[in-house]
């Protein structure tokens, strides 16, 4: 059954030194402050995944939490590169990390497979592509029945899952509108589920046909934290903070700066802090 819990005891209990783990949103829903949380806790050795990458793994990586990475795009939305993450495999600073680049299909495949319990996905991609010349994880199967030459790339099973949404019922359900992403088949794909939410409610109340609820039991752990996607943006919640993004360029592109942008507003931070962010963003 779902636990409620402090973003800090949600991450403390749930994500462990070498966990493989995906922090996932697609543009809107991004867990941001789950990630702190992790920052703060100090974890390391992980393995990130993600299918965008961006300001929230370049301060992961920055921060030296990072073994390896899993991905397809990384990028400062809008704005240029994920400048930790650069230097990273280019300088080894803080130190090296492994790359394994994808394509969007094929990690929302792989995704997919996952949740299904598969060991790896099948698909039609990659033909002609080089990448799969950089990426040993990229193979090449035969259709038994048409003989047609497909790609196949290792399902993507997370040790952990941790995702955004608007809300939770007080059984533990999870309710995700507008841009779901990858969020529902990375938490069906991932050992255990950590899911912060704007707010707890009695029940979903006139929710769009296209929303996605979560059951309980494929989450372990809630926690609330209003805010907790700043700066990107929560679909009825609040907007994205462009100035954020344009803002993290120059902090990311200077190392003294960086670390001191961090301590001062993720490792002295809270939770907490989410709300106070948001408060003109608010919809």
């Amino acid at each position: 059954m779902t636990e409620f819990v402090t973003l800090e005891s949600a991450i403390g209990k749930h994500l462990r030194d070498g966990y493989c783990a995906a922090f996932e949103g697609f543009t809107h829903l991004i867990p941001h402050a789950a990630a702190h949380e992790a920052i703060r806790q100090g974890r390391k050795d992980l393995t990130l995944v993600r299918m965008t990458p961006d300001v929230i793994y370049d301060q992961m990586i920055g921060m030296g939490l990072a073994r390896k990475l899993v991905f397809s795009f990384a990028g400062n939305p809008g704005v240029g590169l994920l400048r930790r993450l650069r230097d990273a495999v280019e300088q080894q600073w803080p130190h090296a990390i492994e790359i394994e680049e994808h394509s969007h299909a094929a990690m929302a495949n792989a995704y997919e497979a996952g949740a299904a319990g598969l060991p790896c996905a099948v698909f039609r991609g990659y033909i002609g592509a080089e990448l799969k010349r950089v990426n040993p994880s990229i193979k090449a199967v035969t259709c038994p029945f048409t003989g047609e030459e497909l790609a196949a790339v290792p399902a993507i099973k997370p040790d952990v899952g941790i995702i955004h949404a608007q809300k939770a019922n007080r059984r533990g359900d999870v309710l995700v509108e507008g841009i779901v992403g990858a969020q529902k088949e990375v938490v069906l794909a991932s050992q255990r589920a950590v899911v912060t939410v704007e707010e707890v409610v009695e029940t979903f109340d006139d929710v769009h046909p296209n929303a996605c609820i979560l059951p309980n039991w494929v989450v372990d752990a809630v926690a609330v934290v209003p805010g907790g996607a700043h700066p990107s943006y929560v679909h009825g919640y609040y907007k994205r903070d462009n100035g954020a993004y344009l803002a993290w360029d120059p902090i990311a592109a200077d190392r003294d700066l960086f670390l001191k942008w961090m301590e001062d507003h993720v490792l002295n931070a809270t939770a907490e802090d989410f709300a106070e962010r948001v408060g003109s963003l608010r919809a």
